[in-house]
């Protein structure tokens, strides 16, 4: 009878380190490193958003410094005072050196804010309307302009030498007409400080250009 114990042992022998081989490869490959590593995420790059702080322009095209400067057009002063929006006084007396020197005040009685320059008209009148004695001369100043809100004012003086010193022929005005800068309608105050001169030798009234606020 022939003898197959030993092929057979050795099918089985060889049966075994294949199988051990198949082991050793799987536990290698478990433990080594990837061929290939895996792409890592690309980040995008961050725009500004609506809270970011970046300046964003308004939907109407214009800029911050648009706004601003209509902000401060709104603010400035509209032209001239006009006569409508005026209020005029004649202060106290101030007498002086034989002078007599009276203040004439205009005050802005509008709801704006408005600007004078120069000098104000004067004119001493009768009851019935009628002028006495020349215009006013106009002492020398340097007249600026002058901004005046609502409830500010502005003075002029008027001034003519003392009748009982300078023996001018006189006589007593029912009113001063006095005409802002610029304008054709003079306000009518009422004169209460009794004679003027209007006549003769040292018969000259003067009238000064405006200054800020109501009197020396």
């Amino acid at each position: 009878m022939p003898n197959t114990s030993q092929p057979l042992c050795r099918t089985a022998l060889l049966a075994s380190a294949l199988a051990v081989l198949g082991v050793l490869t799987a536990c290698g490959s478990e433990s080594g490193t990837p061929s290939a590593s895996t792409p890592r995420a690309t980040e995008a790059p961050s725009t500004p958003g609506p809270d970011s702080g970046a300046a964003t322009a308004p939907a109407d095209g214009t800029t911050p410094s648009d706004t601003a400067g209509s902000a401060s057009a709104s603010a400035r002063t509209d032209g001239r005072c006009h006569t409508s929006e005026l209020r005029a006084a004649v202060g106290r007396v101030d007498p002086g050196a034989g002078q007599r020197n009276f203040p004439v005040v205009l005050t802005n009685t509008s709801d704006r804010t408005c600007t004078v320059y120069g000098y104000p008209g004067a004119a001493f009148v009768d009851a019935s309307g009628e002028q006495l004695g020349p215009d006013p001369d106009r002492a020398p100043s340097s007249p600026v302009t002058l901004t005046l809100t609502p409830g500010k004012s502005a003075w002029a003086g008027l001034s003519f030498s003392s009748p009982q010193i300078s023996g001018a022929r006189t006589a007593t005005p029912a009113a001063l007409l006095v005409t802002p800068p610029d304008e054709r309608d003079p306000i009518e105050v009422a004169w209460t400080a009794g004679e003027v001169p209007v006549g003769g030798d040292e018969s000259s009234v003067s009238v000064t250009a405006l200054e800020a606020g109501t009197g020396p």
